[in-house]
């Protein structure tokens, strides 16, 4: 995990509430980060979005256990498959930062 992490459950220097345990894969570094800003703060270069043809990507993990979900499920649901936990309704103002 990358970026300004402040916990082992993913949180970040941004965003550290406690439904903030989502992270994100960036496409184009391969990375983990919490958030955009963490990504852009660190990354060294601009982040690209998700393309809608990945929606089958596993590209977002679950702070709290450490599942992944593939896009497609995480913008359906936005819960965690395996522990049920329910992520920041805020992140879906956040969506066009990541997925086209």
């Amino acid at each position: 995990m990358r970026g300004a992490v402040v916990d082992d459950e993913t949180r970040c220097a941004h965003w550290h509430g406690d439904d903030d345990v989502l992270a994100i894969l960036f496409p184009c570094c391969r990375a983990w980060y919490p958030c955009r800003e963490c990504h852009d703060e660190h990354a060294g270069h601009e982040g690209a979005l998700w393309g809608a043809d990945q929606a089958e990507t596993r590209a977002l993990l679950c702070g709290r256990c450490g599942g992944t979900l593939s896009i497609r499920r995480y913008r359906a649901t936005g819960a965690c498959d395996a522990c049920g936990m329910r992520f920041n309704e805020g992140c879906w103002l956040h969506h066009h930062l990541y997925f086209a």
